[in-house]
């Protein structure tokens, strides 16, 4: 077994990428220095051969049409898996659906994306080892974003997901397929993904519960990556209450994902649940409001619903986080450039990290990237075309920059939440709007596929938890609160939500949901 060596053409191509100066001589003289140096990674070829390659388990799994069984489009693939022997029931009886960039091993895994269509992982995710051990059923991969850079829902390869308040709007993104199937009653749980939003996002759009924990609690091994930095995984589902559950089960280490500091000592999310709010602090964030894409009428609906809190014994008051409307531009930073280094010229995982790697898709995606390229959406080109810019000709200068303003960000959510138990403004600036028409203007496709992160990407850099809830409705839609909370204090964001839960008498479900659809 041996690696494929470059051929003198190839030599030439890297020199020039570094900038060195090598006649016809050197080259050839490169290359069989080259070729010797590559004998170490024939061994190490080998070596992962014999000892380290997974194997996949034989599981069944049905592609999901679009159709009368799939009319939202949020199914990617179809299963039923359990675990033949779970450690416990916490989840017994419940149906999860996975994004459809969380590998369920023996299921085809899309990404949102042709690059990866045809891709089999060999490897649960560790939050999928966790579920089937709790007792859930996994039910299918979710539709979601290609490479999940969106927050809208019509990037999917496979075509659009819908909202199922109303058809014709968008469900939200990445996560879009995991809150429709949720909202519409096809599971009862789902994992969603959230770089600048999407467990939020789709969570907003959809009228549903999503929780993007503190950054570093729940694993993130076996998810595809798009920036180490800002990569988290989470529940949503219908409850505040499950979603304390759900957490309960997948939080804590794995000893595999870099992103989890040393010592993480997850709670029982439950116990507390019930507490209320009586004498909490309840900062209502001044910067989350009134966004020139603002719609006065979702902000109105926050702003009553924070008021709510101070019925049931909290003291709410209005509070300014500074660096809230700038954490977006650092997060765009991050993002763009951390996500053409790593997600694209890194192949998912990039280098120079510890933990488990995938090279198995690794390599997968390093080919199909390129093979279908041009099929990639707008907002990947972007991403690409970008932050390669940023990378080479500003020298990811403009990165570093960004990385060394995240702890004045972060410091500035902490002084306010010294303050305040939680921090609340709307998830979103605004309530689902209506799917693109095909052949849309790309300036406008961009709009449309990023213009709602504003008050939630500055969370992914900073790591708070922040939980979206239902707060009510604008024109027959949902409207989503975030509730923001310390680091790691999981707890406290989930217990305010519940106990918003319980004001309001429960979450309502859309009036063209079909829980047959499931069946």
């Amino acid at each position: 077994m041996s690696v494929r060596r470059p051929s003198v053409d190839e030599i030439s191509s890297a020199a020039a990428h570094f900038g060195l100066t090598l006649n016809a001589e050197d080259r050839e003289e490169f290359a069989g220095l080259v070729d010797g140096a590559l004998g170490s990674y024939d061994v190490v070829d080998e070596l992962y051969a014999a000892s380290a390659t997974p194997v996949a388990p034989a599981r069944e799994s049905t592609p999901a049409s679009v159709d009368g069984s799939n009319p939202l489009g949020a199914w990617y693939m179809r299963t039923s898996i359990t675990a033949d022997e779970p450690g416990d029931t916490r989840l017994a009886g419940r149906r999860v659906a996975i994004k459809d960039n969380v590998a369920v091993a023996g299921v085809p895994m899309m990404n949102g994306s042709r690059s990866m269509e045809g891709f089999i992982p060999a490897r649960d995710a560790t939050v999928v080892s966790r579920l089937l051990d709790a007792g859930a059923e996994i039910a299918g991969k979710a539709v979601c974003e290609d490479l999940c850079f969106s927050g809208s829902s019509f990037t999917p390869a496979s075509g659009p997901v819908r909202n199922p308040w109303d058809p014709g709007r968008e469900a939200g993104g990445s996560s879009g397929g995991s809150a429709a199937l949720v909202a519409n009653g096809d599971v009862d749980l789902a994992i969603g993904g959230d770089q600048g939003g999407s467990i939020r996002i789709p969570a907003s759009f959809c009228g549903v519960v999503g929780h993007k924990p503190t950054f570093g609690l729940v694993p993130y091994t076996g998810a595809f990556p798009i920036e180490r930095t800002v990569d988290h995984v989470g529940p949503i589902t219908r409850t505040v209450a499950d979603a304390a559950l759900m957490l309960s089960v997948i939080a804590g280490a794995d000893g595999l994902d870099p992103r989890q500091p040393e010592g993480i000592t997850p709670s029982d999310y439950l116990s507390g649940l019930a507490d209320g709010v009586q004498g909490l602090r309840i900062g209502v964030v001044a910067e989350g409001f009134g966004h020139d894409a603002s719609q006065l009428e979702v902000d109105a609906v926050v702003q009553d619903a924070a008021r709510r809190f101070a019925d049931a014994g909290a003291v709410v008051e209005q509070t300014s986080v500074a660096w809230h409307r700038d954490a977006f531009h650092v997060w765009n930073v991050i993002a763009t450039d951390g996500g053409a280094y790593q997600m694209l010229d890194g192949n998912g995982y990039g280098l120079n990290a510890g933990g488990l790697y995938d090279p198995e898709q690794m390599a997968f995606f390093a080919q199909h990237r390129i093979e279908h390229a041009d099929e990639l959406s707008e907002t990947v080109k972007l991403v690409a075309l970008c932050g390669h810019h940023g990378v080479t000709a500003l020298g990811g200068a403009s990165y570093g920059k960004a990385r060394n303003l995240v702890p004045l960000i972060r410091a500035a959510y902490d002084q306010a939440l010294s303050d305040y138990d939680v921090l609340v403004m709307p998830t979103l600036p605004y309530v689902a709007t209506e799917l693109p028409e095909p052949g849309v203007d790309r300036a406008t496709y961009v709009t449309k596929a990023l213009g709602m992160l504003a008050n939630t990407a500055p969370l992914d850099v900073t790591g708070h938890p922040a939980l979206s809830v239902p707060a009510g409705e604008v024109s027959g839609l949902p409207v989503g609160m975030m509730i923001i909370g310390k680091h790691f204090d999981d707890a406290t964001v989930l217990r305010v939500g519940h106990s918003f839960e319980q004001l309001v008498g429960g979450f309502p479900t859309p009036r063209t949901a079909s829980v047959s659809a499931s069946s």
